[in-house]
């Protein structure tokens, strides 16, 4: 299922505050969450008048996020950058590099409110799941991660985290549509939780590592799909 219309769903933001700054981390978090569609043209007339903005706060926001691998500058617009076998070969090897250590240090640092916080997102991501909401199950995982790394003391480890986490935008709405694929993110999930709970470090890091490898199968998995599918229509 395509995310709706990204302009549609935008709010004017008023007048106080820096524009272009709070259009940048609008965007950028619709962006994270999945809301703009992988053929969606964003096009900085449309956005300034859905922001209820001039144009020239809309424009540099969205230049912004170009600059920062987040979206494509084509001529008609910007879009999300589309990545091949390739491109997400690279980013989940970085990856791999950065959460598993991340989470792991934030084992043992888990205090009461970030252990509430993965109860409530670990439920997000079960009713998600029975409800078969792609929508739903990313935010839910966005939630997850959220609340561990609130407890991850080192700000530039957040920050690279973060980063590359923003970047596999494509990869979760090629992915997480697949129900199957729902089910297998929420055992990752579930695994991730209860090693939380036992705060165990070398769990976490195992699992965290296991959930990434998993995250990776779905893309490469769901990308062969849609050539066969491709091929078959076009018979080649």
């Amino acid at each position: 299922m395509s995310p709706p219309n990204v302009v549609e769903s935008i709010r004017s933001l008023g007048r106080p505050g820096n524009l272009s700054e709070r259009i940048h981390a609008d965007l950028r978090a619709r962006l994270a969450e999945g809301r703009v569609g992988l053929h969606e043209r964003l096009l900085d007339s449309e956005i300034a008048k859905a922001y209820g903005t001039s144009r020239m706060p809309a424009r540099e926001a969205l230049l912004r996020l170009t600059n920062e691998g987040y979206l494509r500058r084509t001529t008609r617009g910007f879009v999300v950058p589309s990545l091949d076998s390739e491109d997400v070969r690279q980013l989940f090897e970085v990856r791999a590099l950065l959460e598993p250590q991340a989470a792991a240090s934030a084992a043992a640092a888990l205090d009461a409110p970030a252990r509430a916080a993965l109860d409530k997102a670990l439920a997000r991501a079960r009713r998600a799941a029975k409800a078969r909401d792609a929508s739903e199950m990313i935010a839910a995982n966005i939630d997850f991660r959220a609340a561990w790394m609130s407890c991850v003391s080192n700000p530039r480890l957040v920050q690279a985290v973060l980063h590359y986490v923003d970047h596999a935008q494509f990869v979760r709405i090629r992915t997480l549509a697949d129900p199957k694929v729902q089910r297998t993110a929420l055992s990752g999930l579930e695994a991730l939780h209860a090693a939380f709970a036992e705060g165990d470090r070398r769990a976490v890091r195992r699992c965290m590592k296991a959930y990434l490898v998993a995250a990776e199968r779905a893309f490469h998995a769901a990308n062969a799909a849609a050539h066969a599918d491709e091929e078959r229509i076009t018979g080649t």
